[in-house]
């Protein structure tokens, strides 16, 4: 081996071997593109050459590694697209014997789908039971106080009746755990939660309140607390909060669906139009186009208000109250025609209004609201009047977000 110029060094016994081979002629590795260092092949010059050569065979170790992997993933690759066929094939081969069985009589497809949703039901309960564990574990572990044996007791026994479908009776226990430790953050925060969905503002506020005092930088928070405040009539308070959440959190459907609500309730249609687009932006959907619809309907730009009720039912074809109101937007522009049609599919979804009374006792049309006969004055002003808008509500405040807190 006097003669080391064009040889490739083996990377595992640097053994010297001739180009263009794929493996060592010793050991047999799997040899990489390492060559002799140009800095080993004159005399004198060599000073450098151990660094170098390390080097290079640290790069060739690497590339030998990168390698191994790359066989790797298209192994892994390839068993996925087999593993997928497979998948497919199965799929296909269940519903070619559920079509025979089907048509052979021996079963029911349609009792068979109602089986399979019963199951994955099931399941469903199954993974919220889980998630019920893990709030349960954090209000366990965020207790400090002396009766934990107690307090311990009816968490756990709050808990289990929840999971088994006896929300009454769970959330009563929680109460009950909830004034041996008012300062449990998790605790007050899941009771705020379960009561704001129920519609039960004034005790979510309080539990809201408490969570709040212990957390004022959540975003969360703020959007829960100024939602259950709007319900219960402190509007400069709500306003406080939920502009807060929007500067903490970002925009969202519920804040300013809520703003919205609470300037519509003082008679600012021009404040809640302006929060309404936002709301817009922030969830796109039926929902917020109706919300614009209505906004321009009461202050009679009625051309706008017909691209956005035309937009809601189009996204919508359900949407019974768009109907109504894209009825009476086309009757004000002079359209009898299409408004009978609206009206008609108002009608057959049940969200045809009673006609009422003027003062002259002449039969008037009812003009849509946010708030029905118990929210004009100091409660449910984010929440009454129209249960379809109050549960998207819930739903998006509710709805996590990625680094959200």
């Amino acid at each position: 081996m006097s003669n080391v110029r064009g040889k490739i060094f083996c990377q595992r016994c640097k053994s010297a071997n001739e180009l263009g081979e794929d493996l060592c002629c010793h050991c047999g590795t799997r040899l990489m593109l390492l060559v002799e260092p140009s800095a080993a092949r004159f005399e004198g010059r060599g000073t450098n050459g151990g660094m170098e050569e390390h080097l290079l065979e640290r790069v060739t170790a690497i590339e030998n590694h990168i390698s191994r992997v790359i066989d790797k993933l298209e192994k892994m690759a390839e068993l996925m697209l087999k593993q997928s066929r497979s998948s497919y094939f199965d799929h296909e081969l269940l519903d070619t014997l559920i079509t025979v069985l089907t048509e052979a009589g021996s079963i029911d497809r349609h009792r068979l789908a109602a089986l399979w949703r019963e199951r994955r039901r099931k399941e469903g309960e199954a993974e919220e039971d889980t998630r019920y564990g893990r709030v349960c574990a954090g209000v366990l572990a965020a207790y400090e106080g002396e009766e934990r044996e107690l307090f311990g007791k009816l968490v756990r026994e709050g808990f289990d009746e929840l999971d088994n479908g006896r929300a009454a009776a769970g959330l009563r226990g929680l109460e009950r755990a909830a004034a041996l430790a008012p300062g449990n953050v998790p605790l007050n925060v899941f009771l705020g939660e379960q009561l704001f969905v129920k519609g039960k503002s004034a005790p979510a506020r309080d539990y809201l309140a408490r969570a709040f005092e212990a957390a004022p930088e959540s975003g969360r928070l703020r959007l829960l607390l100024g939602l259950a405040c709007g319900d219960e009539g402190e509007t400069e308070r709500a306003r406080e909060l939920l502009r807060g959440a929007v500067e903490v959190s970002g925009h969202s459907f519920a804040a300013h669906y809520a703003l919205g609500r609470l300037a519509a309730a003082e008679g600012d249609w021009k404040g809640a139009l302006a929060e309404f687009k936002l709301a817009l932006e922030a969830r796109p959907g039926p929902e917020a186009h109706y919300l614009l619809g209505l906004a321009n309907f009461q202050l009679g730009r009625h051309k706008t208000a017909l691209r956005h009720l035309s937009k809601a039912v189009g996204l919508d074809e359900k949407y019974g109250a768009a109907f109504y109101l894209l009825g009476l937007v086309q009757g004000r522009l002079g359209d009898t025609v299409s408004t009978a049609r609206s009206w008609a599919s108002a009608d057959a979804l049940g969200a045809f209004p009673k006609q009422v009374k003027d003062g002259s006792g002449r039969l008037a049309e009812p003009t849509p609201s946010f708030f029905g006969p118990e929210g004009r004055g100091r409660r449910r002003l984010v929440t009454g009047g129209d249960e379809r808008l109050a549960a998207v509500l819930r739903a998006d405040a509710l709805e996590p977000r990625p680094g959200v807190r």
